[in-house]
């Protein structure tokens, strides 16, 4: 066999161990980062989720000044409307506030903008904020110091994410966007070098390992007990079912790690290209993005009922 091959005997084992013959495997919360959706009204966007059986949403962490981003009573009012809660809050780290840059001033707008988002997911119930070691979009490092500097910057505010009950999870982000942290592994030794209980997990995003990880889903396995969210793209980082992504494997790698207990799946298909905040500033047509949620949700609930069905009527090893 190929070693693509026997990685996945390793994993349906692991699944297999854990769920055969068990009554029911219990079903992974399914998220959606909204930040793709760009400049469109939360409302409109919570209205689409729940349309397609999507009870959480992470929120763009667009606190971006004192006098900008969403109000936490206006969210509320919405989320309490249409029956959502909020996953967490996706931290956006560009070179404005680049925690790893080789300018103070920068870095001290890093630290407020993360000071800024903790009490706005304090305030909505966020469970965690994602960070960003390095700028997104810059993928050459400024110097040798880059990690060296993140990782000062947010121990400086790291006690903010304790304070506001919110847990912080940093992401690994391919090499074509940012100039470190590419694999799980790289987020893990960065948790280790804050050294901080305020940072102390993961948001593996599927699209990104793809292209990084030597077996995506066997990092997952591996780095299963620090995960708290997994950002989900297809291949081509469209729709979930549009490209050669093998969902069942994700899904059979979380479930293995007893996932479903403490974790989220976030969709985030931002298509295609190298840096993709500027669908941050876009207001894209309501009927595609409405095919794209549905795409999403119908292919994640038809795989996690296969799933689900291939443990109940296998035997126990």
């Amino acid at each position: 066999m190929q070693n693509f091959e026997m990685a996945r005997e390793r994993i349906v084992a692991a699944f297999h161990r854990e769920w055969s013959g068990k009554s029911a495997v219990p079903p992974l919360r399914l998220s959606w980062s909204n930040w793709g959706f760009g400049q469109e009204p939360l409302a409109v966007s919570l209205r689409r989720l729940v349309l397609n059986d999507i009870r959480y949403v992470e929120l763009h962490g667009n606190r971006t000044g004192p006098n900008l981003g969403y109000d936490p009573h206006q969210v509320r009012a919405l989320l309490e409307d249409h029956g959502v809660r909020v996953s967490g809050i996706c931290g956006i780290f560009s070179e404005d506030n680049d925690l790893s840059s080789n300018r103070g001033s920068v870095r001290q707008r890093a630290i407020d903008y993360i000071r800024r988002n903790m009490e706005l997911a304090h305030e909505v119930g966020a469970e965690y904020f994602l960070v960003v070691p390095g700028a997104v979009g810059r993928n050459q490092p400024v110097d040798a110091y880059e990690f060296d500097r993140s990782v000062e910057t947010v121990q400086r505010v790291a006690d903010q994410f304790v304070q506001a009950g919110v847990r912080g999870a940093v992401e690994s982000i391919r090499s074509a966007e940012v100039s470190f942290c590419h694999t799980l592994a790289d987020a893990a030794a960065y948790i280790e070098a804050v050294g901080h209980p305020g940072i102390q997990h993961i948001n593996a995003d599927i699209f990104h390992m793809y292209g990084e990880e030597t077996n995506p889903y066997e990092a997952l396995l591996t780095h299963g007990e620090r995960l708290i969210n997994v950002h989900l793209a297809d291949t081509n980082r469209r729709a979930l079912g549009q490209g050669c992504l093998d969902l069942d494997l994700v899904l059979l790698a979380l479930h293995s790690t007893g996932y479903a207990a403490c974790g989220y799946c976030t969709a985030e298909p931002l298509g295609p290209g190298g840096d993709p905040y500027p669908a941050l500033f876009g207001r894209p047509g309501e009927e595609a993005l409405d095919l794209l949620v549905t795409e999403t949700a119908q292919t994640f609930y038809a795989r996690e009922r296969a799933v689900a069905t291939s443990a109940r009527h296998s035997q126990p090893s």
